[in-house]
């Protein structure tokens, strides 16, 4: 059993309309959820198969970070892909260095965070003090890197190049896999 505490703002997300979407990751990751809305703290118990189980705690951290349920769940898809989160705070020095830090990493009218989903293909969400992020290894290190040097200060050109080099290589592991697989 695991627990992960999540926002109050966010436990209604997590239940869903009528109790939806809490239904739907239990049945899905094969899961009990134990939600005290008080304190925001989630009890995780898997039920069925350990392995899906196991992605339980990541679905329920993912929504309580900002992402929707939908995209929560791509944890399910396979066993690639991977939720991780990136501590926006922890490279700041105050708060007005978190908001600028934060308003970097998001872009003029959302356009940074835009190219780091497309240009990686992983899901990204900016929430409260964190970047969140859902894709597979490669996927997740794109976008971490990226999150890591516009932090470290690098202009937003260098890491779009970034972005676009690694998009690229991607795409051409990807043809090499598919054209020649194990």
């Amino acid at each position: 059993m695991k627990h992960v505490t999540i926002p109050d703002d966010r436990i209604g997300v997590l239940i869903g309309e009528g109790g939806e979407t809490m239904r739907e990751i239990e049945d899905r990751a094969e899961v009990r959820l134990d939600i005290d809305s008080e304190t925001g703290s989630v009890k995780v118990e898997s039920v069925g198969d350990p392995v899906t189980g196991l992605k339980g705690p990541d679905i329920v951290k993912a929504i309580g970070r900002g992402f929707a349920p939908e995209e929560a769940m791509r944890l399910l898809e396979d066993d690639m892909q991977l939720f991780d989160i990136v501590d926006i705070e922890s490279a700041t020095r105050n708060k007005k260095d978190l908001r600028r830090k934060k308003g970097r990493l998001i872009g003029e009218q959302g356009r940074t965070r835009e190219l780091m989903e497309e240009l990686s293909g992983a899901s990204v969400v900016i929430y409260g003090t964190t970047l969140g992020i859902i894709g597979s290894p490669d996927q997740v290190d794109a976008v971490r890197s990226a999150a890591e040097m516009i932090l470290d200060g690098a202009p937003h050109g260098a890491v779009y190049s970034f972005l676009e080099r690694r998009h690229n290589e991607m795409k051409a592991n990807e043809l090499e896999y598919h054209q020649y697989p194990g």
